[in-house]
């Protein structure tokens, strides 16, 4: 297990290494000039100037680049002169000191993910600390729909094999599979939001949190997840039904689960004590990547919803070019795909002992 997990981790920082390479080179070829950015339309030459020079845009890209790998590494290396950008200047960052060579100090620090361009010299770890937890409620919710249903309609698709309720669970599920997020976002806004509005008593756009009537107290609205957290769970939904059912037919032909039935065990004991964990293999493995995915694919849904979640965050810095925040939310959604993708090897190899972690 440790040797498995040291391998891991090496792996995640050779990718994470390649994802700050693509994603710095990527969107520093855009055009535009991010100091012109900050200032807004009140630049001048002088102090377009010194935000290039505080920030190292009138460096070679090579050596942006560098000081870009300097701020997202856990260990990096500073100036002691005031005047250079890698200098140590008090409120950047919270950082230990562990040696110092010459004009070189080396250091252990969170990574410092730079500052908004649009949002005033607000940090992007500020900004992704905001935003992530909303997207992070909504993910966790329509995985939890997925996973709940799709379990559920996927053993009574099995159960009942080529019957009426077998084939229109598959319409439905297909159904699923096939609409995008975008279109059934828009659709079930306008459908339950608006048309139904006097029944259900959904709204078509909101967040989690809300201010008052007064805008003096903010509050939890329970009710604006729901809908956003149905559309995002409509896709997994219908690919956790078709595998939740495939696989249990599979395990249904097995020796152990005819055994069980000549013993006289009851379907539901069958299928709670023996084919449901066996079956759960590949939809565990689906669940994974679709989790990973949700919390960089909730970009449409957050937007047509007004859900203020990092995918909203993305679109309205992708509206403004600001690189720092398309840059930081890009490389924390891989490390999540990256962490997720662990956690789920060391499920599946829990769920199936014949999986051995190396």
């Amino acid at each position: 297990m440790i040797n498995y997990i040291l391998n891991k981790a090496f792996y995640a920082l050779l990718t994470l290494f390649g994802v700050v390479t693509v994603i710095f080179f990527l969107f520093n070829v855009l055009p535009g000039d991010p100091a012109q950015m900050m200032l807004g339309q009140n630049e001048d030459n002088e102090q377009i100037a010194a935000v290039k020079a505080k920030y190292g845009f009138d460096k070679p890209l090579s050596t942006q680049y560098l000081y870009y790998l300097n701020d997202v590494s856990p260990i990096s290396f500073h100036s002691t002169n005031s005047e250079d950008y890698t200098f140590l200047s008090e409120g950047k960052y919270s950082a230990m000191s562990l040696f110092t060579l010459g004009n070189t100090t080396t250091v252990i620090k969170s990574p410092f993910l730079r500052e908004s361009f649009t949002k005033q010299g607000k940090k992007v770890s500020q900004v992704i600390g905001e935003t992530l937890p909303n997207t992070a409620v909504l993910a966790v919710s329509a995985i939890a729909i997925a996973i709940i249903l799709g379990i559920i309609f996927g053993i009574i698709s099995a159960l009942y094999k080529d019957k009426w309720i077998d084939k229109t669970i598959q319409v439905f599920s297909t159904l699923g599979m096939s609409v995008p997020s975008f279109f059934s976002a828009i659709l079930f806004a306008w459908f339950f939001g608006f048309v139904l509005h006097e029944y259900t008593n959904l709204e078509m756009t909101g967040s989690l949190y809300e201010l008052d009537d007064f805008g003096e107290q903010t509050h939890i609205k329970w009710k604006n997840l729901i809908l956003p957290a149905i559309v995002l769970g409509i896709r997994p939904l219908a690919v956790v039904i078709q595998l939740m059912r495939n696989s249990l037919l599979e395990v249904f032909n097995q020796d152990y689960i005819r055994t069980a039935r000549a013993k006289g065990l009851s379907e539901f004991q069958i299928i709670k004590k023996h084919a449901v964990k066996n079956a759960l293999n590949p939809v565990v493995t689906a669940i994974s990547g679709w989790f990973a995915s949700m919390l960089a694919g909730a970009v449409f849904v957050e937007y047509i919803f007004g859900w203020n979640g990092l995918g909203k965050e993305i679109v309205n810095a992708l509206n403004t070019l600001d690189l720092p925040v398309i840059m930081g939310s890009v490389l924390v959604i891989a490390l999540l795909f990256i962490i997720i993708n662990i956690v789920v090897d060391i499920i599946y190899g829990w769920l199936d002992p014949k999986v051995k972690l190396e």
